[in-house]
């Protein structure tokens, strides 16, 4: 039989998800090889793959067939008893024209989101329905007719069979035979045959192909395992009978059909009548409308010219006229005036209804028309931003606002969107969660049956962002294990055949989408939970012409609402919006590192840059956010010493230095690329923002063409060949990471904002801060330390005097009662408004019954007390803790009384109460108060364990892991102390069976990561308790801006006192210096013990020890009084 005589109608890809593994751009090219000039998709129940399979498989020359295998319920779509509606049947639909495409649409989104039961169903009134332009096949062993001659019913198959013959036509209803060499198939294949002669109804035989090659059964069956939770070697794995499920080729398919070859040739028969086409391209916008207004360009374009007034006052420069009326020629002549007005349109909803919107991101904020009608919030003439790198006239393309909203309000924006536009034409967005490398190793693994300790070692030698064959190249440890382990090679193997696959679907962050037309007519809709969602992606979306918005939650811009408004009680006319962008003091705090809390500059690595860079200007934080990424981090270091030292900046031809000289010779933007196309070698804005992507994307035939252009070009302006060729060189090197200024800048605009009233009003932003992150207590942690060393208290809980979230009072900070574990926000609210009907509490009890209810829970009212919510009530902690749970159970049960030991408010009143005696009992020591604390709220609130210690981390010189994190004098294999408490260890199994150790150390500025090798984790592993304060000596590993204490030494806190011991105490002088006072002598005396005293004398490098002999116990005690007589700097204890 000819190559060419048989198509593959019955294909599951890799949407089919955890089913299926032919890749389509593999499957495509293995149908090319075997001469086959179609094939189908037919993934089950969804289309998830259709538009990617469409396009691959047309670029590469072969007909795509677009289908799906739909689960046909047993009785109609609404029944869902597990007794009849578990299992239903199974039915291959193949589009043959649009029409059908159409239908099929509609009959899987209605079948996921009328129809799910275990699984997407259709039912036969739906196929009553949408039946037009389909072709039906009977389909496998599951379908509806297999199933019913399996079990003996001959006359109901046929009965059946007629059915859809009748519904879908004469010619467009296939009985479907298969050949795997399973037992029930071949039983079957004579009855099918008969069928087809009984009825007439053609024969169409396929392979059910769940994978490209037979070699892949493999792969097929650990996938299979990775879904359902099996390892292979389970008795009970579901697995497929044979490894028969693979892309075969017509003579395959003819062997196994021997007799009835009119079944494998009228599958082309049924290729050559499907053809379905896409029109890409073509913008489907909704239409903008609005009460009174009848001609949207002309409102558009009054919008525009008000702001413009508004934004640049009655007499505009020129040049922003011309800017203007060259935009809205672009966006009027492309058809992207309603796109503008419907941005607008849920902006101004979002301004109307106090939801905060960010200045901009992405290239938008490069329009000069978004600016003046309110979507963005940055000048594109002050800093001068592109208007083509957003909408380019030369290249027909969706434009594409991203917006930021207030995090707690984009909800509202995009409910007002729904009802806008109505909720058949709106929609959220898929998104695949894939498979990567880290999870594909450890799910290999662990169906492979292999020990967790080698796959958890070979899992975390692979960077999460790297692929499997990048992770061997980079680590040295993962490439010996990969060609000297044959478990690790074979987990490595598989997991590059599944690395990348979708693995389950979920809804996209922030993607929206609005149509014209309801989407059910465009593309397939399912359920995810609650949320309707488009079956095909953002980009498969927008190359269909549909409309998509990124509906974003900033968390930063609902800390700028908050401070803004506690700012407001006293400042009512202060502006957000109005701050000027050169107040030096903003500048010398982030220079200073003081970057906690400030959108895009608190990480570690950007702190670093920031202080190396002293920013003085927006235009400098403009430019950390570009280069601050892989690629173009390595330009920050000349970035600086131009910026220090201009007079070194050289330019290649004086045109550049226009472009250049705010970068201090620089490039940083794709905007400079486009400029200096433009003005070196004449190209429009348009042109050069093609060139610029082609030079993103390394489009080497684009960029031969391009040089010559713009090389003939840069002659016609007197630059010569040699240079334009090193420039355009230099470009082409640069492009790939170029950032996008207009971005850059929005953000860095947003990032002043934060400063601005980090700087200016301090302790209202580090409340509206600590607000935002209650549930992080790491990071509250860190924020609370930061108050601290600014000398703002954080008054610990406290039922009188907290609200819901962290406020702002006094010069005090109050905590908030959401960041307690337990108490949720009707709790916390009935707290606050018992507490302003009825007055302060005055004791436990009468918390309880005055709060009781669903609320108060006994978990909930035990860490308010662990938090010291109650401290000052009259009882101790341990007293609550200890009698809380009968108080509780007491008042729940609707008696009243009063506590013994507690305040009585009420003495002296005739009452009928009932007294509960709480025996008196001696509060717990500070260190369990803090631990309690801990255990509460996730961090320390009236003290912390390392304070006892202060003493002993200023005479051993330890670093604060803050300065470890922020300085930049911090380098590769430096040593370092620190005093600090294990916050969390894991230990590991090295590749010799030994044990070690990553550890999270953390003192009370923030926490760094520690490595504890197995000679001294075998010595000193037990120290590392959770909690457990400790000193480390150990050295930095810095890699990749990347941080960790390899730790040399462990002691733990209860040898802290015979660690100091066997120390030396040593003071700085200099030899002409009398190093030993007399003070010390008299301290030696009072304070006796075994740390001997010496001396470094500074001018000859020398350390010696008095011929009197001195020793001190070196002590909270004794430090406090030796500072008295040295200054700190001078003395320390060494080994």
């Amino acid at each position: 039989m000819r190559n060419d005589e048989f198509v593959n109608l019955h294909v599951h890809t890799e949407y089919s998800l955890l089913d299926g593994v032919c890749r389509i751009k593999k499957l495509i090219e293995r149908v090319k090889v075997l001469g086959q000039t179609a094939v189908a998709i037919t993934d089950h129940g969804n289309m998830y793959g259709a538009i990617e399979f469409w396009n691959t498989a047309r670029e590469a020359g072969v007909k795509p067939i677009i289908g799906c295998e739909v689960y046909v319920a047993r009785r109609t779509r609404h029944d869902r008893e597990p007794k009849f509606d578990a299992s239903p049947y199974h039915l291959i639909l193949l589009c043959e024209n649009n029409e059908g495409y159409k239908n099929l649409v509609k009959l899987v989104s209605l079948a996921s989101i009328e129809g799910f039961y275990n699984r997407p169903r259709v039912d036969f009134e739906l196929l009553q329905k949408y039946h037009s332009g389909l072709i039906c096949m009977s389909a496998c062993l599951a379908g509806e007719i297999p199933r019913l001659l399996v079990e003996g019913h001959y006359d109901e198959a046929k009965a059946v069979a007629l059915k859809y013959r009748d519904l879908f036509g004469e010619n467009n209803y296939f009985i479907e035979v298969q050949n795997h060499g399973i037992k029930d198939e071949l039983r079957i294949l004579p009855l099918l045959y008969k069928l087809s002669a009984e009825t007439n109804i053609p024969l169409a035989a396929t392979n059910d192909s769940h994978y490209i090659n037979k070699n892949d059964s493999e792969t097929q069956n650990v996938i299979i395992c990775i879904q359902t939770g099996k390892t292979l070697d389970d008795p009970n794995a579901l697995k497929f009978e044979s490894d028969e499920f693979y892309i075969k080729s017509a003579d395959e398919m003819a062997e196994l059909f021997k007799g009835h070859e009119e079944a494998v040739t009228n599958t082309v028969s049924i290729a050559e009548r499907c053809n379905v086409d896409f029109e890409f391209g073509n913008i489907k916008l909704p239409k903008f409308t609005l009460d009174g207004v009848t001609d949207n360009k002309e409102y558009f374009r009054q919008l525009c010219r008000k702001g413009m007034f508004e934004k640049y006052g009655a007499s505009p420069d020129d040049k922003v006229i011309e800017r203007m009326e060259y935009e809205l020629d672009v966006i009027t002549k492309m058809g992207y005036t309603d796109y503008y007005l419907i941005v607008w349109d849920f902006i101004r909803y979002a301004r109307e209804h106090n939801v905060p919107v960010g200045p901009g991101r992405g290239s938008g904020a490069g329009s000069l028309c978004a600016y003046c009608i309110g979507i963005t919030g940055i000048d594109p003439i002050k800093f001068n931003l592109l208007f083509e790198r957003f909408l380019n006239p030369e290249r027909v393309s969706m434009p594409d606002f991203d917006i930021d909203f207030c995090i707690e309000g984009r909800q509202s924006v995009k409910d007002y969107v729904v009802q806008r536009y109505g909720k058949d034409y709106v929609s959220e967005i898929i998104a695949f969660d894939t498979l990567k490398a880290r999870a594909a190793v450890r799910d290999v693994g662990r169906v492979l049956g292999i020990s967790y300790q080698l796959c958890d070692r070979v899992a975390k030698e692979i960077d999460p962002r790297a692929t499997l064959d990048e992770a061997i190249k980079e680590s040295e440890e993962l490439d010996s294990l990969y060609h000297t382990n044959r478990d690790v090679r074979n987990i490595i193997d598989l997991a590059k055949q599944i690395e990348g696959m979708p693995r389950h679907t979920s809804t996209h962050a922030a993607g929206v989408v609005i149509s014209a037309v309801p989407l059910i007519d465009l593309v397939p809709l399912q359920r995810n939970d609650d949320t309707v969602v488009t079956q095909y992606t953002m980009g498969v979306l927008e190359s269909l012409g549909l409309l998509k918005m990124d509906f974003l939650g900033l968390r930063n811009l609902t800390i700028i609402r908050d401070t803004v408004k506690e700012i407001h009680r006293s400042e009512p006319d202060f502006n957000i919006n109005s701050i000027p962008t050169d107040d030096q003091g903003v500048y010398k705090m982030m220079s200073a590192g003081d970057t906690q809390g400030v959108f895009q500059f608190e990480s570690e690595g950007m702190t670093a840059r920031v202080v190396e860079l002293v920013p003085e200007r927006l235009e400098d934080l403009i430019v950390i956010i570009s280069l601050y990424r892989p690629g173009p981090m390595k330009s920050i270091p000349v970035y600086i010493e131009n910026k220090n030292h201009p007079d070194k900046v050289t330019y290649k031809h004086p045109i550049l230095k226009d472009i250049l000289e705010d970068t201090y010779g620089c490039m940083v933007y794709q905007e400079q690329v486009m400029e200096i196309c433009r003005k070196l070698a004449g190209y429009s804005y348009g042109h050069a923002d093609i060139v610029r992507r082609a030079m993103a994307k390394k489009k080497h035939d684009v960029m031969l063409k391009e040089r010559e252009s713009f090389v003939n070009g840069a002659a016609a302006n007197g630059v010569s060949e040699d240079i334009a060729n090193s420039i355009f060189d230099e470009m082409v090197s640069f492009a790939s990471y170029a950032f996008n200024k207009s971005h850059a800048a929005a953000y860095a605009y947003l990032a002043y904002q934060t400063a601005y009233l980090k700087c200016h009003y301090r302790g209202i932003y580090m409340s509206a801060l600590m607000s935002s992150v209650m549930g992080a207590s790491a990071k509250l942690a860190e924020y609370l330390n930061s108050c601290k060393e600014y000398g703002i208290e954080v008054l610990k809980p406290d039922v009188n005097k907290s609200n819901k979230t962290f406020t702002h009072a006094n010069g005090k900070i109050y905590f908030g009662l959401l960041a307690i574990k337990n108490v949720g926000s009707g709790l916390a609210d009935k707290i606050i408004n018992e507490r302003a009907e009825n007055g302060n509490f005055y004791g436990l009890q009468d918390f309880c019954e005055r709060v009781g209810g669903r609320e108060l829970n006994k978990k909930a009212l035990e860490n308010l007390i662990k938090a010291g919510a109650f401290d000052g009530l009259g009882l101790n902690r341990r007293q609550m803790l200890e009698s809380y749970e009968s108080i509780l159970d007491m008042t729940g049960a609707g008696t009243r009384g009063v506590i013994e030991g507690q305040l009585n408010f009420l003495d002296g009143e005739d009452t009928t109460e009932m007294n509960v005696r709480v025996p008196y009992k001696q509060e717990y020591d500070e260190k369990t108060l803090l631990a309690l604390e801990k255990d509460a709220t996730g961090m320390y609130l009236s003290g912390h364990p390392l304070e006892p210690y202060n003493w002993l981390m200023e005479m051993l010189h330890a670093k604060k892991i803050s300065d470890i994190i922020t300085h930049t004098d911090m380098k590769d294999g430096m040593s370092v102390k620190l005093v600090c408490t294990v916050e969390s260890s894991k230990i590991h199994i090295t590749k010799n069976g030994e044990k070690m150790c990553f550890v999270t150390f953390a003192d009370e500025t923030g926490e760094v990561e520690g490595v504890v090798f197995p000679d001294l984790f075998m010595i000193n592993g037990s120290k590392l308790n959770t909690d457990a304060v400790v000193l480390i000596n150990g050295k930095l590993s810095v890699k990749d801006d990347r941080l960790t204490v390899i730790c040399g030494a462990i002691i733990a806190e209860t040898e802290f006192e015979r660690h100091v011991s066997n120390m030396k105490l040593c003071i700085k002088a200099e030899s002409a210096d009398t190093a030993i006072k007399n003070e010390l002598t008299e301290l030696c005396k009072k304070y006796k013990g075994d740390t001997v005293v010496c001396c470094y004398l500074s001018d000859i490098k020398k350390t010696v020890i008095p011929r009197s002999k001195l020793c001190l116990k070196v002590s909270k005690e004794s430090c406090e009084e030796l500072k008295n007589i040295y200054d700190i700097a001078k003395i320390g204890l060494i080994q």
